[in-house]
């Protein structure tokens, strides 16, 4: 990386952008962003410029050009981003009260309160999805939205619901998508792009002589390590297991694709689709066997990753995991058949023994230890890809009281690992940069787009595989000054693999970029196919009960605006929040929907016609989850609504371990005892084609839809079931035992944990389990 340090380029950097809404001498002027801005204002844009060159400076240049055509809405990916960013508006704009936060801390009132208030609105993707999808909210008069790391809008992600509905609603839209990583592939560039609705794309890299005089140095360090020989040894006592499988699997041939033990993640997850796909299609004993394979090489394939790049305490930790799993009656069947094979109780033996450590741990408080020495006031992030090895490290870094470190997380949680909320989150991120800690031992959850200026050092506990990723972490160093970068590799392992795999993809990235400064964008621009919001027709062309040649015309259903009345929606449908997805689909068949809390049925159409929707899976657990219980469900949706349906979406209804009689006798029960008839579909897009067909039918009928009833409350015996089934380990089989022998809730909780082993299905663990839960002290 160069550096540029001359008083010319301090000359450079000395003036200021001036406009009647900033306040003075707070943003710096830079050419490059003024030109990059410029070409965002010509139409809808994706401007990919490096890590620290100023972004949001670009953003903001293009927000004031806009504020006075229409509202502004900036969306980030996480809640630290947008706190930052909504800082930074009310730092340097003169009226801090045109800038408002919406999370989904926020209640929804408030929410719709700021955004009728506001004139530049800073949220979460999610947040907005939610209130567009509940109708608290529209894009009408929306003039610009810019997306944060706009490389995160593939897929399902918020960002491409958010991008259609604003193309389809606003006057006058205009598009800003900012990344410094879009990816090394023409084709994820190209969904980008047609998913935001971008019609030219922006770049700069830190060759170019406009950004030159602003990069900082960044010196990338590689240090090698040397896994000792008895951590190597359980490596390849996992990795025989892991063959061993891989040749079962492999003799199967349920698969033209072979695989061997150095196969990689994503090539094993792709096998494991392609299973899970042909189960669905055509079921049989051997893809079964296989899916139960597969789900084994997985676990066994991360262990030996944990083994050679994570060292002996995160393999250990997860090995416990495996173990609770085993036990538990609703935990993972391959995690119980890996616990019981003896040669995989050798390797946890070999390990509880082990009495080296990996090399990573001491490699990090060494290079900690320098760089404080040199630099006492040093701030400085470590990234690791799981969450064991944080925690291992930040315990084993406690040891030297120079270095103040903490963990930072992910929201979820699990067992024994706490999730750090957004709040928690924000409130470390700020103790980093006031200095109270020095070290931030994060996950991915760090990588995106946190500004920490004074970060002077980054660590990579290990490679990753992903240029992305790479990028991001590289680049929250060097970002006011000169920055160090330190990646470590344990020698013979696949961190050396990760490392050549990431740096061919940062430069081939880089390559594309370039290209895309010239010419090559309008070869990835035509990669996009424009999206049409919704078809103009929904053909209905297999047979449907009860319908003559006479009835053709009826079935072809306008989907779009009604001719005579433009822009009028044919069709209303309340969808209950756990259904979003499909909320999507049915407002891509132009369906106005709105998102509710539905406490009966999934999809209400009118006031008489209400459906349930379940896969084939969740009916046939349904059956017998006592939380999930099918037939109070049917029975609310019968008493509650006139015309109930049931969706039933798949073809892998008998794929599963329950009896197939069984599974016949709840549908006709459901047909028969409850009086709901049964709608059997392919998959999502069929599902969401009979519900649109189903509302437009009830719309032309003139009903609209309307909620009625509440669930039925559980009995007292469901409720203690419920509670008791609740505990780790324990099931709704296990939970049942325990009530009948001790005969009340009170009675297990006070049980000894001698008592509670002479209850069928309860040994030590469980037991153990219970007791801890009920006498454990509450750390809060």
């Amino acid at each position: 990386m160069q550096s540029n340090t001359t008083s010319s380029n301090e000359s450079l950097m000395s003036s200021f952008l001036e406009h009647p809404r900033l306040l003075p001498q707070t943003v710096e002027k830079r050419l490059f962003q003024l030109d990059l801005a410029a070409n965002a204002l010509k139409s809808s844009c994706l401007v990919v410029v490096p890590t620290g060159l100023g972004k949001t400076v670009i953003a903001l240049m293009v927000v004031l050009a806009r504020m006075d055509m229409g509202r502004i809405l900036f969306l980030a990916p996480t809640k630290p981003l947008v706190e930052q960013h909504a800082a930074f508006l009310q730092r340097v704009l003169k009226d801090k009260d045109l800038v408002s936060m919406m999370t989904g801390e926020r209640a929804p009132e408030k929410r719709i309160e700021s955004w009728r208030q506001s004139q530049i609105v800073v949220s979460t993707p999610q947040v907005i999805e939610n209130d567009l999808l509940s109708r608290r909210i529209d894009l009408e008069d929306v003039s610009l939205v810019i997306f944060d790391e706009a490389h995160r809008a593939v897929g399902n992600y918020a960002y491409v619901y958010i991008a259609d509905r604003y193309h389809r609603e606003a006057k006058n839209p205009r598009v800003l998508g900012i990344t410094a990583s879009p990816g090394s592939q023409s084709e994820k560039i190209a969904e980008i792009c047609s998913n935001l609705h971008i019609e030219t794309i922006q770049t700069r890299t830190e060759n170019d002589p406009d950004v030159a005089p602003f990069v900082h140095e960044r010196e990338i360090e590689w240090v090698k390590l040397i896994v000792p020989k008895e951590l190597l040894q359980i490596r390849t006592a996992i990795e025989e297991l892991l063959s061993r499988r891989i040749d079962d699997l492999n003799l199967l041939g349920v698969s033209s694709v072979r695989i061997d033990a150095k196969s990689s993640k994503k090539e094993l997850l792709g096998l494991q689709a392609a299973f899970m796909s042909s189960a669905k299609n055509k079921a049989n004993k051997s893809t079964f066997a296989a899916i139960s394979l597969m789900a084994e090489i997985l676990k066994l394939h991360h262990a030996v990753e944990l083994a050679e790049t994570q060292g002996p305490d995160a393999l250990a930790r997860y090995f416990q995991r495996l173990d609770g799993e085993a036990l538990s009656r609703s935990g993972s069947k391959a995690s119980r058949r890996i616990m019981q094979d003896p040669s995989f109780r050798q390797v946890v033996e070999t390990l509880h023994n082990l009495k080296v450590e990996h090399p990573k741990p001491a490699a990090v408080l060494r290079i900690l230890q320098e760089q404080i020495a040199e630099k006492p006031h040093s701030r400085i992030m470590v990234f690791t890809n799981y969450r064991d090895t944080a925690t291992s490290l930040l315990k084993f870094l406690k040891e030297d009281n120079a270095i103040r470190a903490v963990r930072f997380v992910g929201q979820s949680s699990r067992e024994n690992d706490e999730g750090l909320s957004q709040k928690k989150q924000a409130d470390i991120l700020q103790k980093f940069r006031a200095g109270d800690f020095n070290v931030l031992i994060a996950t991915s959850v760090g990588e995106e787009g946190i500004d920490i200026p004074a970060t002077d050092l980054v660590i990579f506990y290990e490679p990753v595989p992903s240029e992305i990723r790479s990028i991001q972490r590289k680049g929250r160093t060097g970002r006011a000054r000169a920055g160090r970068v330190v990646v470590l590799m344990a020698k013979g392992t696949r961190d050396e693999a990760y490392y050549w795999i990431s740096d061919r993809k940062e430069k081939t990235m880089n390559r594309q970029i370039r290209d895309l400064s010239g010419p090559g964008q309008e070869s990835i621009l035509k990669e996009k196919d424009p999206k049409e919001p919704f078809p103009r027709q929904l053909q209905i062309t297999e047979a449907v009960a009860g319908h003559t040649e006479a009835d053709e015309k009826d079935l072809q259903i306008e989907i779009g605006e009604d001719e005579e009345s433009p822009g009028k929606i044919l069709a209303k449908v309340f969808v209950d929040f756990r259904e979003r997805e499909m909320a999507k689909l049915l407002e891509a068949q132009g369906i106005e929907v709105t998102v509710k809390n539905l406490d009966v049925g999934d999809y209400v159409i009118s006031d008489k016609v209400a459906i349930e929707r379940k896969t084939a899976q969740d009916f046939v657990s349904s059956i017998i989850d006592p939380q999930r219980n099918l037939f109070r469900q049917m029975a609310d949706l019968a008493r509650t609504y006139d015309r109930p349906v049931l969706i039933l979406e798949g073809r892998d209804l008998y794929t599963s371990q329950m009896n197939v009689a069984s599974i016949r006798g709840a549908m006709i029960s459901v047909a028969v005892d409850y009086g709901v008839p049964i709608i059997p579909t392919e998959d999502r897009d069929e599902t969401a084609s009979v519900i649109a067909l189903l509302a437009r039918r009830e719309m032309r009928e003139g009903r609209e839809p309307k909620v009625h009833g509440h669930k039925t409350a559980r009995t007292l015996k469901e409720q203690q079931e419920y509670l008791v089934s609740a505990i780790s380990s324990v099931g709704p089989t296990v939970a049942r035992n325990l009530l009948k022998h001790f005969g009340s809730v009170e009675k297990i909780m006070t049980a000894s944990s001698e008592q509670l082993q002479e209850v069928e299905l309860v040994g030590p663990k469980i037991a153990q389990r219970i007791r801890e839960l009920v006498g454990g002290e509450y750390k809060g």
